[in-house]
C-alpha cells in the first residue's frame, strides 16, 4: 500500500488584522514533517501511524500549520497547495490522508479547502481521499462531494485530534480494502453558535456530540457535528453536520437532517450573555476570598483568544486586573515582540518600565485597545520552547518564540513573541510559573485552556476586554455571510 500524507491547517478571522504570510505557517517538509510528527497526539501522528502498521509506502511531502489570524495569503496558499499537488500528480497512490482545518479563507477564496479539494479531486481521479476536519470548519460542498470520508472533532478543546484522524484513516483503508463503501451527507443551518458557547462540557453541544457518537455506535461509518468558526464573514459561516454510510446515502441524509434539526431546537442555548468587565473582574475578586477547594481564580480574556485569531496584545482586561488592586497573579500573555527584546536586553533582575500591547490596530472593530504601561523587574527570560504535556497534541513541539516574564509586584505578566494560546500547562511550567501556586491566573483563552488547566481552577470568571474575537455579535460587520441568520436575525427555517 502506497499513501500520500499531508497537512495544510489555519482557522481564518477575517477580521483579524494579524497577517498570513507562508512564514506563519512554518511548513515542514518530507522525512522533517515525519520526525516532527510521528509519535504525537495529532492528526498527522494517527495517520503515520496507521501507514507503520499497514505497512505502507508513504509520501509527506509537507505539513503546514499556522495559529488562526487573517486571510491566507495568495501567495502562501499556493506554495502549499503546489507541494500537496506535485506530489499527487506523480501517482500510484492507493490512498491520500489529509489533515486539514475546515475554515480557511485566502485572500481571493472563501473556501480554501473546497477549492484544494477539487482540483485534487481531478489530479488523482478515483483515488480514495480521507479528510480529518476541525469542529470550527465551515462547509461547503467542495469539502465534501471531493472526499471519500470525511471525520470531523467530537471534543472542544480539541483533545480528539488524533483519533478523529484515526478514524478517517482507518474508514478509507477498509474502503481501499472494499470492506465498506462510504457514503456521505451534508447539510448546515442558519444559525452562527458563539464560540464560548461551543464547549463540548457545555450544553447543547455536549448533547449534540453524543449523538454522534450513538450514530456511530449504531453502525454509522462516521458522523460529524460542526459548530463553525463565526469570525469568518463569509456565506456558509456556521453549523454543519456530515454523516457518512456504509453504501446507504438515504440513511445518511436522514441521520444527517436529525442531528441539524436538534441542532436547531437547542440555539438559544449557543448565544452568549455578556457581563460587563468591571463586575467581572470585581466577581473574580470576590471569588478568591469565598470559593472553597485549591488552585487559582481563572480570568478568561476571551475577546483577544490567537487561537480565534485575536492580536494578543491587547490589554483592558490586565489593566482593570491592575486597577482593581488583584494580587498574586499570573496572566499569560501579552504579544509584543518589542518589550520582549527590551526586556532581554535590560536583563534578568533589572528593573524596567515598558510600553505593552497595544501596537496592533483593530480597523474591523469599533473599540482599539491603548498601550499599558508597566513597571517591573524582569524575573525570566526563555527562548519560548516546549512539548505539550497534553492531553492537546500530545508531544508536540511548541513555540511561543523568545519570552520573558515581568513581574510587577502583584502580577507576573508573561510576554511573547509569537501567538500562542495556553493550552497546556507547560506553557506556564516553562517560564517558571506554577498555576497552582497562585491565586489568579489570566489566560488569553476561550476554551482550550480547558485541555491543560481546567481541572486546576477553583472557579472561572469570563472577562470581556476587547479584541477581534468579541462575543457581542454587534461589534462585527457581516457582509457575506447569508441572511437571516440566528442569532442576527430572527430567523424561522
Amino acid at each position: 500500500m502506497r499513501l500520500l500524507i499531508a497537512e495544510m491547517k489555519h482557522e481564518t478571522n477575517t477580521f483579524s488584522p494579524v497577517p498570513t504570510p507562508l512564514s506563519r505557517f512554518r511548513p515542514l517538509y518530507g522525512e522533517e514533517a515525519v520526525r516532527a510528527y510521528r509519535g504525537t497526539g495529532t492528526g498527522l501522528g494517527a495517520y503515520l501511524d496507521l501507514a507503520k502498521r499497514e505497512g505502507a509506502d508513504i509520501v509527506l511531502p509537507i505539513a503546514a500549520n499556522a495559529p488562526p489570524s487573517g486571510p491566507v495569503e495568495d501567495e502562501a496558499y499556493r506554495a502549499i497547495t503546489e507541494a500537496m499537488f506535485e506530489a499527487a500528480a506523480k501517482g500510484g497512490f492507493d490512498g491520500i490522508l489529509l489533515d486539514l482545518h475546515g475554515a480557511m479563507v485566502t485572500e481571493s477564496l472563501e473556501d480554501g479547502e473546497g477549492a484544494f479539494l477539487r482540483r485534487l479531486r481531478k489530479l488523482v481521479g478515483e483515488t480514495p481521499i480521507a479528510v480529518s476536519y476541525d469542529m470550527h470548519a465551515n462547509l461547503y460542498d467542495d469539502m465534501i462531494s471531493n472526499a471519500t470520508v470525511v471525520a470531523g472533532y467530537r471534543t472542544y478543546p480539541h483533545i480528539d485530534t488524533y483519533e478523529t484522524a484515526r478514524l478517517a484513516g482507518e474508514t478509507l483503508i477498509r474502503a481501499i480494502r472494499g470492506e465498506v463503501r462510504p457514503e456521505m451527507a451534508w447539510g448546515n443551518v442558519p444559525m452562527l453558535p458563539h464560540v464560548m458557547r461551543q464547549g463540548t462540557d457545555d450544553e447543547p453541544n455536549k448533547r449534540l456530540q453524543e449523538r454522534c457518537r450513538e450514530m456511530a455506535s449504531a453502525g454509522a461509518l462516521a458522523a460529524s457535528l460542526f459548530t463553525g468558526f463565526p469570525h469568518a464573514d463569509i456565506k456558509n459561516a456556521g453549523l454543519s453536520a456530515v454523516v457518512v454510510t456504509d453504501g446507504d446515502k438515504d440513511r445518511a441524509q436522514r441521520l444527517c437532517r436529525r442531528l441539524l434539526d436538534e441542532a436547531w431546537e437547542g440555539r438559544e442555548q449557543f448565544v452568549y450573555r455578556i457581563e460587563p468587565l468591571g463586575e467581572s473582574v470585581a466577581r473574580a475578586k470576590g471569588l478568591a476570598a469565598t470559593a472553597t477547594g485549591e488552585g487559582p481564580v481563572v480570568l478568561l480574556d476571551h475577546y483577544d483568544n490567537c487561537a480565534s485569531g485575536g492580536t494578543m496584545d491587547t490589554t483592558l482586561v490586565l489593566a482593570e486586573i491592575l486597577r482593581q488592586g488583584l494580587e498574586d497573579v499570573a496572566a499569560f500573555a501579552i504579544y509584543d515582540p518589542e518589550a520582549v527584546r527590551e526586556a532581554i536586553a535590560a536583563g534578568i533582575g533589572a528593573r524596567v518600565t515598558l510600553s505593552l500591547g497595544g501596537k496592533m490596530r483593530m480597523p474591523a472593530i469599533p473599540r482599539e485597545s491603548p498601550p499599558l504601561t508597566a513597571s517591573g523587574v524582569v524575573k525570566t527570560i526563555s527562548n519560548g520552547r516546549f512539548r505539550n504535556r497534553g492531553p492537546m497534541q500530545r508531544g508536540l513541539a511548541m513555540d511561543m518564540g523568545p519570552s520573558v516574564v515581568l513581574d510587577t509586584g502583584r502580577v507576573e505578566i508573561v510576554l511573547v513573541s509569537r501567538h500562542l494560546e495556553p493550552s497546556d500547562i507547560n506553557a506556564l511550567l516553562s517560564l517558571g510559573i506554577d498555576p497552582m501556586q497562585k491565586r489568579f491566573v489570566m489566560l488569553k483563552s476561550r476554551i482550550h485552556w480547558r485541555a491543560g488547566l481546567g481541572k486546576l481552577a477553583r472557579a472561572v470568571v469570563e472577562c470581556a476586554g476587547v479584541g477581534v474575537c468579541t462575543s457581542d455579535y454587534g461589534e462585527l460587520s457581516f457582509r457575506k455571510v447569508r441572511r437571516p441568520i440566528y442569532p442576527l436575525d430572527l430567523v424561522n427555517r
